[in-house]
């Protein structure tokens, strides 16, 4: 039986994270996927981001227990931030890596620079 997979895609918006994701042939889950509405209009509300993460982990240990390996794209600004995934990784015995896009394209969530600005101060490597 092949080894599970769980794989975190990090970086700034605009990196490439969703893209990378999407030619992944794994299980694509991130917190921006909570924010669409079923018109796939993307309706962001910052009052709503802890439960986009909380509802993001759900859905990788939902797939991982049913035996599919997944791939987190998150912007994962701060090393913790990953913490949540390490542990659901260890859970199920699934082998985890972790990428950092590095593109420089156009957010498709259209973040405003001042807040991809202060992302860029606060990343930790």
């Amino acid at each position: 039986m092949k080894k599970l997979e769980l794989r975190l895609l990090r970086g700034l918006p605009g990196s490439g994270k969703s893209t990378l994701a999407k030619t992944l042939n794994l299980v694509h889950i991130e917190a921006d996927q909570f924010f669409e509405n079923d018109k796939g209009e993307y309706c962001f509300d910052a009052k709503l981001l802890s439960s986009a993460h909380q509802w993001c982990q759900s859905q990788c240990e939902y797939n991982l227990s049913h035996n599919r390996s997944v791939v987190v794209a998150n912007t994962f600004i701060k090393l913790w931030e990953m913490d949540a995934y390490r542990k659901i990784a260890q859970q199920y015995n699934a082998e985890l890596i972790i990428d950092t896009c590095r593109g420089q394209f156009k957010s498709v969530h259209n973040v405003p620079e001042s807040v991809i600005k202060r992302m860029r101060k606060d990343w930790e490597a």
